[in-house]
């Protein structure tokens, strides 16, 4: 897949660009149904597939105290698109100068004068250009007269509810991990670098953890998660608590990681955590010994989850 950032690096047009717009937080199923008809129509044609996103979001630009905490980051959104078998990516630099576009300039000198669209391929509720004026009944009127065709793509609907970002966001806020996975079609994942944490974790709970340092915007409900566990693109099991300590008092929220029977020195790798199971929330506990106690209890109840051996060894992480 070719990632193009700027449209200045475009010296032609595609050949027969079937387009779809939008910011595709989450990469999410109602995301693919979109890709998918591109795909579709750009095969029918014997064009290319594009998918069109902005970085940063545009409500970090237009409006940032109504900006949601992202699903996912700019790079896992070009790796998850890529994913998709699309042809041409653009992740456009999004400005007040190019919010200022109006939506039949955007149309005309952007979409068909640089990029040469033939077709396009549209949510049932996608708008664009300055003060978002564009809508689809617009973009079928400007096709009619300019010659490009546009698809309209109805939700996608799982238990009655349309798949979408802010339904993902409010799911994971709530710690409802099954219904989650469900919209996005994968597991949730946020990726981080291990850093040096309190020194709790082997030291005084016996229980060595990776404490990360995220990526991402938007984490689960506070609590304690069976987990999946990519370092260095191989997969291991763990458990993760996501939350405050308040046992020790803390106020910051960390992300704290123990790996099944691994053993080595994670300190500044990047690592990736895949969230499945929900396995309690955060609670604070009378001494330290019964923290202890219950996190033991969860490693076990992880076991049991991933149907491995239940005999733990424990191993020096990054603490």
């Amino acid at each position: 897949m070719d990632v193009i950032k700027n449209l200045e690096e475009l010296t032609e047009p595609l050949r027969n660009p079937v387009l779809t717009i939008g910011n595709f937080d989450g990469v999410h199923r109602g995301h693919l149904a979109l890709f998918n008809k591109v795909k579709e129509r750009a095969a029918a044609i014997g064009g290319q597939s594009a998918v069109m996103t902005f970085e940063p979001h545009p409500l970090k630009i237009l409006d940032p105290e109504k900006s949601p905490s992202l699903i996912t980051t700019t790079r896992q959104k070009i790796e998850l698109i890529e994913k998709t078998g699309m042809d041409v990516l653009f992740c456009l630099p999004f400005t007040h100068e190019f919010a200022a576009i109006s939506a039949e300039s955007f149309v005309r000198d952007l979409l068909l004068g640089k990029i040469g669209l033939k077709e396009i391929v549209v949510g049932y509720d996608y708008s664009f250009g300055q003060g978002r004026r564009g809508n689809i009944r617009l973009l079928e009127d400007m096709g009619e007269s300019l010659g490009f065709k546009v698809h309209v793509v109805k939700p996608v609907l799982i238990q009655d509810t349309p798949v979408s970002s802010t339904s993902i966001r409010n799911l994971l806020k709530e710690g409802r991990l099954e219904e989650a996975r469900e919209f996005l079609g994968r597991a949730y994942q946020v990726a981080g670098t291990v850093v040096k944490g309190a020194g709790r974790g082997g030291p005084i709970l016996g229980i060595p953890t990776a404490n990360l340092v995220l990526e991402e915007e938007l984490t689960p409900r506070e609590g304690v998660y069976a987990v999946t566990v990519l370092i260095d693109g191989k997969t291991h099991y763990g458990v993760t608590n996501i939350g405050y300590n308040p046992t020790f008092g803390n106020n910051t929220l960390s992300v704290e990681t123990h790996i099944l029977d691994f053993t080595g020195d994670l300190l500044g790798k990047t690592i990736k955590v895949n969230f499945l199971h929900r396995l309690r929330d955060e609670k604070t506990f009378e001494s330290v010994e019964k923290l202890a106690d219950q996190i033991t209890a969860d490693i076990r109840r992880a076991r049991h989850l991933f149907g491995i051996d239940l005999s733990s060894q424990q191993v020096a992480q990054s603490r």
